[in-house]
């Protein structure tokens, strides 16, 4: 779990004014701060890259497979095997209610 939020560091789009330099930043918070206060976000998502993948007749699943035969000691034997090659993502998904974004620093509860 945790592999929605950002890893970069740098530039975060939620972060306050930021007015003033700090020296240890060494001046990049200024340049920093005019990015965030030229850019308006929202806290809210509301899509999302989607796990499901299309195979090749059309069909929509997280994985497929494929059973095949295999003879061992003149017993036959069906084993499944795991399908990765001519899948298709389905893409971004658009989300049935908003969700808050994982870098949204605010405390919903507290306890």
């Amino acid at each position: 779990m945790g592999g929605s939020g950002s890893k970069s560091r740098g530039f975060w789009p939620f972060a306050g004014s930021g007015i003033g330099t700090d020296p240890a930043n060494g001046g990049n918070e200024q340049t920093l701060s005019r990015l965030r206060g030229s850019r308006s976000c929202t806290p809210f998502v509301f899509t999302r890259r989607s796990s499901l993948y299309y195979d090749e007749d059309g069909d929509l699943a997280h994985e497929f497979y494929e059973e095949t035969i295999v003879t061992k000691n003149g017993r036959k034997r069906a084993k499944l095997k795991k399908i990765q090659k001519n899948l298709i993502p389905q893409g971004m998904v658009k989300l049935d209610h908003p969700r808050i974004h994982v870098d949204f620093p605010v405390v919903l509860c507290e306890v």
